[in-house]
């Protein structure tokens, strides 16, 4: 049902916990299934520098934040801006169909932090 990657990103979930006094702050939930994906961001020089997660969720909603986490890391914001959900469910190797959705809040989750910290810069 899920590849080696997904289960490893689940099992070993890369950037897991809080970044203190983020730069920004984005979190995504899908009232239908449950999950909640929270984004932190550090941006420095107009990149990511640092970036954290918290997902309250099924194993492929913490693997996608894990994976989304990894890709996004060094980006610019403008890059990062450009990251789609097909993007992460290539990088693990592929999704169940019913659980694509989960990407799609791993996404939101960073491009709504990015926003934020572009608006309140």
């Amino acid at each position: 049902m899920y590849s080696e990657k997904v289960l490893d990103h689940f099992k070993n979930p890369r950037n897991q916990g809080v970044i203190d006094n983020a730069d920004a702050v984005g979190q995504e939930g899908n009232p239908v299934c449950g999950d909640i994906m929270k984004i932190y961001l550090k941006i420095k020089d107009d990149k990511i520098d640092d970036i954290k997660f918290e997902t309250l969720g099924c194993a492929a909603a913490i693997s996608v934040s894990s994976a989304l986490t990894e890709m996004a890391k060094g980006k610019t914001l403008a890059e990062a801006m450009a990251m789609t959900k097909d993007e992460v469910v290539e990088y693990l190797g592929g999704l169940p169909a019913v659980k694509v959705h989960c990407s799609m809040l791993g996404v939101d989750a960073l491009h709504s932090a990015i926003k934020s910290y572009q608006e309140n810069k």
